[in-house]
């Protein structure tokens, strides 16, 4: 059972034998080899115990309030335990109220004490270091002996692969100018109880017999140059959080949940054969965000492979890898990290966005830095993966360099896939225009509008006609080898369209860049069929087909060039008919794009779809996956939340369209967000819209009902 703050997230459990788990993760909990770790695991024992067999048992997630509940034991001596991760502080809290006098004895277990090398199938875990000419050694914590009656722990990296990346990248030039994000990162945290006294390193002790009992966890990352300095400040951090009036902190901590709950909502109903699908859609939608609102605060974007809730891994039988393990490991794909921020706009997190963007921003330096160094021109890429300072995971950038130029990437998914850069550019468009926040205009959107067109301008030649010539490239991962593929010029052309509608609000510069290169883009690639109906490419010319999506479709979302009331949507949907791949979940974007193209059945059933399929070893009925990533899976729930907004609300400058993939059976209420600061709620109900509210009043006019 997941719960979390933004930032630290727990996995709670109870064992048959009685006693109490959960694991700690955290967002910016990066290793010296760029895995995300775990904190560790907890383990609570009650004295007596309560949870003993065919005894009273009962397990409740609270998602309004950020709260678990454990209820055990007859009514005679019933405990009720409660855990929840404070909204507010980076702090763990547990207390347990029992109708009779208990004792708490918890420990923090770690399986990281020893030095240890990452082999075989556990080495993904630290993607990009697979075939490395050196063992990849995990690290142990260190757990520290001289504290009274607390448990104090951490993990230092005394080492960093970021070096080596750069060096092995040909950027040592860099090196100097940029600060090491790795090294001397430090994470962990101290426990302490109400009291409690200390048995041993690891474990602390309830003092005596008392019907209330409480601990605290605090938990801090930071690079210090010395670890004494990391526990000093631990410690001040601590002397606030058991201390302070837990009364006070938990009404602060219940007042953000409401308010974030506030925020949006879609419930859906129905009668007959309907009422289980969508009930299913609503608790999906629900929980999903719940998630999400659990890890979206943090340092780092949320990992599309298990965010912060990944668990021990049970690969086969006969191999069983500890929390520690993700598929895929730490590095960070745009084509699946985006899907989780898309459906923030409309449910108004915006305050769950910023984690993306300050990626995509501190790692610009470095990115036009590499663009110089790789291509002696200016502007700046970023590669489809990368660490989260922007460097390539060195095996996908290749070990044996000889012969090879420094810009020259051995991996052909991702060889020349750089216009992830492109929608980062509209989701930042749009959480301005949401917001009208200048913050996202002019600390964001500008300032990496401008290298990331740049790179386009200089980097490729034009052919006679003046028009851009967008080769080498490739077709997302589909198509790795093509020339002027859809994703690029479609983004190219709604990214510039975009920008040069804020022409008052973009330094002229960014104006006139956006102007040339918006006129000297190729057509979108195109064909005919028998019936001279006109449909969308890949790409003006493309090789072999090497993986599984659609890129022509990329038109639809994330460029919205063609969709619901937008002209030749029978292009769109024709394009979309004949895609060779069909399917849903995971990263498969089709129920979003059928919603966006008002195709109603279709986006329906594959939205059911994904909210009813959820990991079969998992109780908590969001865990999705594996599919193509890792457990729970990001992408799946986020893209059915995105296909579920779409279906209820589309939104295009000022023009809001309600109901246009809307299944005339299912009844809604809902609150949503539009651009300009706009609130829509409304109900539609056996039938009938029953109230539409818009805020302000003044956008009323801007909104158009489609009935379904």
């Amino acid at each position: 059972m997941p719960l979390g703050n933004g930032d630290v997230g727990i996995n709670l459990w109870v064992e048959e034998n009685g006693d109490l788990f959960f694991y700690i993760g955290k967002t910016d909990a990066w290793s010296e080899n760029a895995r995300l770790l775990k904190l560790g695991r907890i383990r609570i024992h009650f004295i007596p115990n309560p949870f003993q067999t065919a005894k009273p048992f009962k397990q409740t997630l609270n998602v309004k309030s950020g709260t678990i509940h454990i209820q055990a034991g007859e009514t005679d001596n019933r405990i009720d335990v409660t855990a929840w991760v404070d909204a507010n502080e980076s702090a763990i809290h547990v207390e347990s109220i029992g109708m009779l006098p208990h004792e708490m004895v918890v420990s923090l277990e770690s399986w990281r004490t020893q030095p240890r090398e990452l082999k075989d199938e556990e080495l993904h875990s630290a993607y990009g270091l697979a075939e490395a000419p050196f063992p990849v050694v995990v690290t142990p914590d260190v757990v520290v002996n001289n504290t009274d009656n607390e448990i104090v722990w951490y993990h230092r990296n005394e080492r960093s692969i970021w070096p080596l990346t750069l060096q092995h990248q040909g950027l040592e030039s860099l090196i100097s100018t940029l600060k090491d994000p790795l090294l001397q990162r430090t994470f962990g945290g101290l426990i302490a109880g109400l009291n409690f006294a200390k048995e041993n390193p690891t474990t602390i002790r309830s003092a005596e017999s008392d019907k209330y009992q409480r601990f605290s966890i605090v938990l801090l990352t930071a690079q210090t140059d010395t670890i004494e300095e990391w526990l000093e400040r631990l410690n001040q951090k601590a002397k606030t959080i058991p201390s302070q009036n837990t009364i006070n902190a938990y009404d602060r901590h219940e007042k953000w949940w409401n308010e974030f709950w506030n925020r949006s909502a879609i419930h859906v109903s129905a009668s007959g054969e309907e009422a289980e699908a969508a009930e299913c859609v609503t608790r999906g939608y629900a929980l999903q965000r719940f998630i999400s609102a659990c890890a979206g605060r943090g340092g780092s974007p949320i990992k599309f492979n298990g965010s912060i809730f990944n668990v021990d891994a049970r690969i086969k039988p006969d191999k069983h890898y500890d929390a520690d393990y993700r598929l895929w490991g730490g590095p960070y794909w745009f084509q699946n990290t985006r899907l989780v921020y898309w459906p923030m706009l409309m449910s108004g997190d915006f305050d769950m966005m910023r984690a993306l963007f300050d990626m995509y921003l501190h790692a610009l330096p470095f990115a036009a830095g590499r663009t110089r160094l790789y291509f002696n021109h200016n502007g700046a890429f970023f590669p489809e993966t990368m660490y989260f300072w922007g460097a390539y995971a060195i095996d996908n950038y290749g070990w044996d360099r000889e012969g090879k130029p420094i810009s020259h990437v051995d991996n052909r998914y991702i060889r020349y896939y750089w216009d992830g850069a492109l929608e980062l550019l509209v989701i930042l468009a749009d959480a301005y225009h949401f917001t009208q926040n200048e913050l996202f205009l002019n600390d964001y959107l500008i300032p990496i509008a401008a290298p990331v067109l740049q790179f386009y301008d200089e980097h490729y030649s034009r052919d006679k006609n003046g028009r851009l010539r967008i080769e080498p490239s490739q077709a997302l991962e589909t198509w790795q080898e093509a020339s002027n593929p859809l994703p690029v010029i479609a983004g190219l052309q709604f990214v510039t369209d975009r920008l040069m509608k804020d022409k008052d609000k973009i330094p002229k510069n960014l104006f006139s860049l956006c102007k040339k290169i918006h006129s000297s883009l190729p057509n979108l690639p195109k064909e005919t069929n028998e019936k001279g109906e006109a449909y969308l490419l890949p790409a003006e010319k493309y090789g072999e087909l090497k993986n599984s999506e659609n890129p022509e479709l990329y038109a639809i979302f994330p460029y919205r060039i063609y969709g619901m009331g937008k002209p030749d949507l029978n292009v769109a949907r024709l394009t979309f008919e004949k895609r060779l791949v069909k399917r849903t979940g995971g990263w498969t974007q089709d129920p979003l794009q059928a919603a966006l193209l008002g195709m109603t059945e279709i986006a329906k059933d594959y939205t059911v779809q994904n909210f009813s399929t959820f990991h079969d070893g998992s109780r908590f009925p969001a865990f999705w996956g594996p599919n193509f990533d890792w457990i729970p899976d990001q992408d799946h729930g986020n893209i059915s939340m995105l296909a579920l907004q779409n279906m209820l609300m589309q939104c295009e400058g000022k023009h809001i369209l309600l109901f246009p993939a809307w299944p005339k059976q299912w009844n809604v209420t809902f609150k949503l967000y539009a651009p300009m600061q706009t609130i829509v709620e409304g109900i539609y109900q056996d039938g009938e819209v029953k109230s539409i509210s818009v805020s302000p009043a003044s956008r009323r006019n801007d909104v158009e009902v489609m009935m379904p």
